[in-house]
């Protein structure tokens, strides 16, 4: 288990004088959050920290920055990830609490507030931890993905800045603003514009057009806007995850955007173990290399096999 700080004193601690102040006979939603702090800015988010003035309780509180809050499609796009998010509830995935509507009509959700570190934090210092407790990381992942694509979605922004490890042994997926959910009568579902849920340009580019990252760790056929792309998409993105994992360099190469794509749709990346004095277990890497098969049928068939695969006794290897 990865070990981190305890969280700040005044979200940890629990004091009588909070659990029994009276609640307020008249609910006035407008009051309800309060002390605000922004904890990060996405593309088109803001994730801040909140007290819940009710519960008594620190929470996180997502909303779309300004310049978004009254478009349509980001609005419908942020309720959507709210309530995918809640509708997954599994151990690996950050617990839902409201969704609603600010006092200028603007979309809102709250979220349990976790502290502790994104695996790109923890990869960025890769030295200081051992294999098994990557692995057990990637592990955590994989089971909330496997219990995600029972029930219809795929995540499809697999990166070490959306995994997330806390102070008591938590794992989480963050961040269902990408994922696509199918219809009932198994058609995809599209934004209130009529266009796709999502582009190359909205997970490729920031304001400043500069990568955000996730290129690296996206499938040939979601580049391509493959409009037949299921959940093997995850099966390639948690496979680059794994990559990174065990020697440290993401399986793409290039520091351009373009020339991080065509890596991605073209290159066959080598073995992890050739880019490493850390020795790393045959199993390990045979499961990531195949995971990064450039067509999805030579792919893992899915997440479950792929937990599966991890499942097996690697750690032999290490003696």
């Amino acid at each position: 288990m990865l070990n981190f700080p305890e969280p700040p004193r005044e979200y940890a601690s629990i004091f009588l004088e909070e659990t029994d102040k009276a609640l307020p006979k008249k609910i006035d939603q407008r009051t309800r959050y309060a002390f605000f702090s922004t904890i990060a800015e996405g593309g088109k988010s803001l994730i801040k920290s909140c007290k819940d003035q009710h519960l008594s309780r620190f929470v996180c509180y997502k909303t779309l920055r300004p310049e978004f809050a009254r478009d349509e499609v980001e609005q419908r796009r942020l309720i959507r990830e709210a309530r995918v998010s809640a509708m997954l509830q599994h151990p690996n995935t950050v617990p839902t609490y409201e969704l609603g509507r600010d006092v200028r009509g603007n979309p809102f959700f709250t979220m349990k507030l976790v502290h502790g570190y994104t695996l790109r934090e923890i990869l960025d210092y890769r030295a200081r931890y051992d294999l098994t407790q990557l692995m057990e990381v990637v592990m955590q992942i994989g089971y909330a993905l496997e219990y995600a694509h029972q029930h219809g979605v795929a995540h499809r922004d697999i990166k070490p800045e959306n995994i997330l490890a806390g102070p008591y042994g938590e794992v989480l997926l963050l961040d269902w603003g990408l994922a696509k959910v199918w219809g009932a009568a198994g058609e995809d579902m599209r934004d209130v514009a009529g266009r796709p849920a999502i582009s190359v340009a909205d997970v490729n580019i920031t304001g400043k057009h500069k990568a955000q990252g996730s290129a690296w760790y996206m499938s040939p056929e979601q580049i391509n806007q493959d409009p037949e792309i299921d959940y093997r998409t995850d099966v390639f993105s948690l496979g680059a995850v794994l990559y990174e994992a065990l020697c440290g360099k993401p399986p793409a190469r290039g520091k351009k955007m373009h020339q991080i794509i065509d890596s991605v749709l073209r290159d066959t990346p080598p073995p992890p173990s050739e880019l490493t004095r850390i020795h790393v277990p045959t199993l390990l890497e045979q499961v990531a290399m195949r995971c990064l098969e450039k067509k999805p049928a030579d792919r893992f068939d899915s997440m479950s096999d792929m937990v599966r695969a991890l499942r097996q006794d690697w750690r032999s290897d290490l003696v």
